[in-house]
């Protein structure tokens, strides 16, 4: 894939292994909080997504009680040891430098370099992710297997790095619908050289708004948000609270979205949100981790904060933190599977049927309908022939408009798909109104 082309959505296959190629396209960029390679990375995602708009904020803006950093930027980072070898070079590992590192030339003994230097003994042949962001630091990430290797004598520190004000870049695209109620979808563009828990969620996003903006007709507006993590949260309700307080009725977090090992579900804080229903209605029929917002530890944290409220949940793959390769160089495209992803792919758009399709149905006849004048119940009665019709009956029963289908599905104990096929043919029999409002 030499662009960000549009994708096929004949299968869901398909479409998996093109996020993965996508994936494998934006892999070798560097991206940080700000930058030159999170400007690049949205670039690559608007090349399919032409509308998706950039925006900057100037490093010293405060967003709620942060304020936005400096920019940036490494031009060259790398150690030489005492016998003339260059090692924990940024240039073939961009995980070899702690994040924001500030500059550094310095000749240091082995010993007085140890403290700057970060490594998992727990896995040896794994290099850790580590980021200083809001404090001035500088260290270098390299395996454990290396580190045990280093021989005594000097060593020579290189971190040739540029702290300035400058921006921090993100991006939204906005899918208008019928109704300007939103589902909101976010994800993060500022871990580097990380595929789960990084790359799953941008790519799977990009798809996701393909998809929808290739729908004739959509209930709802949907909005995108590709952002540094946390701070770009912020950053994002700081200057968008207003309006999306009143508009979205239901958000998701992509993130770690792409590996074969698990499925995982983080709920919103208040945990029963249209979101919520929404997500567990679609994992209904697939083995599932439940966890509690106790374990909450990407953006859901923002968008869900008090006074915020906002009603956002995740729908995971493996949740961060559960899988040993989280935050280390073993998180790479062979963790992450056209697979994985089309597992991600396929929940997130049944999500998005359940959200279009829900809606909370009301009788229009008083008393029980006549069904068989209408062709949608035996005129023969005997033994058990009403037996397959009890799923549309039980609905007619449940018909009173105070809940919507998400709901009746625990109360009739009947897959989503099933109530909303059978609430259509109701509606087109003019037994039904569906114009009733969930929630």
């Amino acid at each position: 894939m030499t662009r960000a082309e549009l994708f096929d959505f004949s299968d869901d296959a398909t479409l998996g292994q093109q996020a993965h190629d996508l994936a494998r396209r934006l892999w070798p960029i560097d991206r940080s909080l700000t930058g030159a390679g999170v400007v690049e990375t949205l670039e690559v995602l608007r090349e399919a997504l032409p509308n998706l708009t950039l925006h900057t904020v100037p490093s010293g803006a405060d967003a709620f009680d942060w304020v936005v950093p400096q920019e940036w930027r490494v031009n060259a980072a790398y150690l030489v040891t005492p016998d003339g070898r260059r090692i924990c070079d940024f240039a073939v590992n961009n995980l070899h430098l702690v994040g924001y590192s500030q500059a550094q030339r310095a000749t240091l003994s082995l010993q007085a370099l140890q403290p700057h230097l970060h490594s998992l003994p727990d896995q040896p042949d794994a290099i850790p992710y580590v980021t200083s962001y809001y404090g001035e630091n500088w260290g270098f990430c390299l395996t454990q297997t290396e580190r045990d290797s280093l021989p005594d004598g000097d060593y020579q520190v290189v971190i040739d790095t540029d702290h300035f004000d400058g921006e921090l870049t993100y991006a939204d695209l906005v899918i208008p619908g019928q109704s300007p109620e939103e589902i909101l979808f976010s994800t993060y563009i500022c871990h580097p050289s990380m595929a789960n828990n990084e790359l799953s969620g941008p790519v799977v996003a990009h798809a996701l708004a393909q998809i929808i903006a290739a729908e004739p007709r959509r209930k709802y507006t949907y909005r995108f948000v590709f952002v540094p993590e946390t701070i770009g949260a912020l950053i994002y309700l700081s200057r968008n609270l207003e309006k999306l307080r009143t508009s979205v009725r239901a958000g998701f977090v992509l993130t770690c979205v792409g590996d074969e090992r698990a499925r995982s579900y983080m709920p919103s804080r208040k945990g029963d949100t249209l979101a919520d229903r929404a997500a567990l209605a679609a994992l209904s029929s697939i083995d599932f981790d439940r966890y509690s917002f106790l374990q909450r530890g990407s953006d859901e944290r923002q968008y869900c904060a008090p006074g915020i409220d906002l009603p956002v949940c995740s729908v995971m793959n493996s949740k961060y933190g559960t899988f040993p390769e989280y935050h280390t160089s073993l998180d790479d495209l062979e963790f992450v599977t056209p697979r994985g992803l089309t597992a991600a792919l396929t929940t997130h758009r049944r999500i998005l049927r359940i959200l279009e399709r829900n809606c909370a149905p009301k009788t229009l006849v008083l008393g029980e309908p006549q069904l068989g004048r209408r062709g949608l119940y035996s005129n023969l009665s005997k033994v058990g022939s009403a037996t397959s019709a009890m799923p549309m009956r039980n609905l007619i029963a449940y018909a009173d408009g105070t809940q919507d289908l998400i709901a009746l599905c625990d109360t009739l104990d009947e897959p989503f798909e099933t109530l909303a096929d059978l609430a259509d043919m109701l509606a087109d029999a003019g037994l039904f109104s569906l114009t009733g409002n969930p929630d």
